[in-house]
């Protein structure tokens, strides 16, 4: 059974944590990347959302229950074919934020700082909506 109050309390979290993103956005790419304080803040902001929002899928996917992902990327697809909780081409957009993240944090290749800040300004947005559409199918269920 989903936790509606957890998921909620999950959707908070993640919104709470791009607030702090776009505290760092604010600034020019040229700024976060000669300043290692703000990289560092963005790389580790960007790894708790997406922690968040694995741990969301991986909730849904249990509760509801859903096929077991064979990885946290596989995770959005679930929720979207399967739960119907994301519109299927959503899911195929921002499920390759795991891989991103994995690679930051897991440091399997040097990542090109100028290429993870563009990416990260890039995928704010997909984050706002993730919220919503997640937000939206709470309402739905009881």
């Amino acid at each position: 059974m989903v936790d509606k109050f957890l998921a909620k309390r999950k959707t908070d979290e993640i919104g709470s944590y791009i607030r702090e993103l776009e505290g760092v956005m604010k600034f020019r790419e040229r700024e976060i990347l000669e300043d290692y304080i703000k990289l560092r803040a963005l790389e580790r902001i960007f790894q708790l959302i997406v922690d968040e929002m694995i741990h969301l899928n991986l909730h849904f996917i249990s509760g509801i229950p859903l096929k077991t992902p064979s990885d946290f990327q596989s995770s959005f697809e679930i929720i979207a074919t399967e739960g119907k909780i994301l519109p299927p081409e959503f899911a195929t957009k921002i499920a390759p934020v795991v891989g991103l993240r994995n690679r930051l944090i897991h440091r399997y290749e040097e990542i090109d700082s100028k290429f993870f800040v563009e990416q990260v300004k890039k995928e704010h947005k997909d984050f706002i909506e993730y919220i919503k559409l997640i937000n939206k199918y709470l309402e739905k269920i009881k």
